[in-house]
């Protein structure tokens, strides 16, 4: 009996040590995380630190993804890019960290623990090994486009850097590049001291084999294109929550003043519209809530009363849902500043003064709302205001097949 248990007891180490044999000189401890924004960022960090391999995936041409392009976030308010670019260094320069930006996922094959997957990486036609971020090339460059960092609020030029703290610090050709489409202009090749300009350049196929997946894919805003009855894209001074980030932002088009898009003066009354695209039952429109709305459209307000104290804001709600620690204090503190009025209302954008370029909104007012009160537009409820912010909501996209994928949720705005 003990020589039977002896002889299973040896059986087993051989087959342990066999085992760790193979995991020695496989990738079953390599995780790929899908997904570059601070959910991604984070992730990547805590796995390296645990000793893991880490691959960090993001098809833009920087890690960052939305919480980059915000101002501040609630409900500290404290600076976004003063907390995620330290990350940024933190990733760039960890030994367990390999930044593939300007990638994505084509294919994934295998099962959990032996995982094949195919990435394509777009052309930057730039050397990234070469480019040192002088931006001369920038400098030089004759053409100029729309800023996508900047929400297309403002232009940059054809060949530039996506954002000044970007890691990796490289520059990218935009699609409008003249050479790209025509064939014709090839200067920052020219004034490029290291050579690290190649037009040339192809889609590469990378293979990469890990053991685990982190999906960390983010969200991406309601689209205003599926709504035509507030204006957006018809409308200068209408524009969404990530555009208005970019006003706020000292980074942004205008240097952290807020002005119009139409005629870049200050507005001074602002009205801010709840639950675009969510909570609704109508075609085009999503029928949850993405819980975080409510509380960075206080965090604007306050925001956009710290830039000017004289702005009026009218804030249209649905209701308000205030999710998380300290949420309801925080607005509380939105709601008793001087000059805010949070109205429980739907609202729709009326026209537009064509002289001023002002929006009138005319405000419906339920029963709810006002006592005795139908739910017809009442006279004394139109306003004509400056900026209208209407806040698209956040999709989230969730893996096709989770059970062997852990889900971060999209950071806080």
């Amino acid at each position: 009996m003990a020589k039977e248990l002896v002889e299973k007891q040896l059986v087993e180490k051989e087959r342990i040590e066999k085992l760790c044999q193979s995991l020695a000189v496989s990738d079953f401890g390599d995780v790929m995380v899908v997904g570059g924004g601070i959910s991604g960022i984070q992730a990547s960090l805590d796995l390296a630190t645990a000793g893991f391999r880490v691959y960090l995936v993001e098809k833009s041409p920087t890690i960052g993804g939305k919480m980059a392009q915000l101002d501040k976030t609630f409900p500290t308010n404290d600076c976004s890019m003063c907390i995620e670019s330290p990350k940024f260094i933190e990733c760039d320069r960890h030994p367990n960290i390999e930044i593939l930006t300007y990638t994505e996922v084509d294919s994934v094959e295998g099962e959990a623990g032996d995982f094949t997957i195919t990435l394509t990486k777009k052309p930057r036609y730039v050397i990234e090994d070469k480019c040192t971020g002088c931006t001369v090339c920038v400098e030089y460059c004759p053409v100029q486009v729309p800023d996508p960092f900047n929400q297309d609020l403002s232009s940059n030029k054809a060949i530039h850097i996506y954002f000044s703290q970007a890691v990796p610090l490289v520059t990218y050709i935009d699609e409008n590049c003249l050479y790209l489409k025509d064939k014709k202009c090839t200067i920052c090749q020219g004034v490029c001291q290291n050579d690290a300009i190649d037009l040339h350049q192809e889609p590469e196929k990378v293979v990469v084999k890990v053991g685990a997946i982190v999906l960390s894919p983010g969200y991406e805003t309601f689209d205003p294109e599926l709504r035509d009855d507030y204006g957006y894209g018809k409308m200068e001074n209408v524009v969404t929550s990530l555009d208005f980030e970019r006003l706020l932002c000292a980074t942004g088009p205008h240097e952290g003043e807020i002005l119009r898009p139409s005629d870049k003066k200050h507005p001074h009354k602002i009205a801010w519209i709840h639950c675009v695209g969510s909570r609704e039952v109508i075609p085009g429109g999503n029928s949850y809530c993405s819980a975080v709305c409510c509380t960075y459209i206080q965090k604007q307000v306050i925001l956009a009363k710290d830039h000017d104290a004289d702005t009026q804001a009218f804030i249209f709600h649905n209701d308000i849902r205030s999710i998380g620690k300290d949420f309801e204090r925080f607005y509380q503190r939105a709601e008793k500043l001087p000059g805010v009025t949070f109205i429980r209302s739907y609202v729709s954008i009326g026209k537009e003064i064509p002289e001023t370029k002002n929006v009138i909104l005319p405000q419906t007012c339920g029963t709810w709302l006002i006592r005795s009160a139908s739910s017809s537009l009442r006279r004394d409820s139109v306003k004509p205001i400056p900026l209208i912010l209407w806040r698209p909501h956040a999709r989230e996209f969730l893996p096709a097949e989770p059970f062997w994928a852990r889900w971060i949720s999209p950071s806080r705005l």
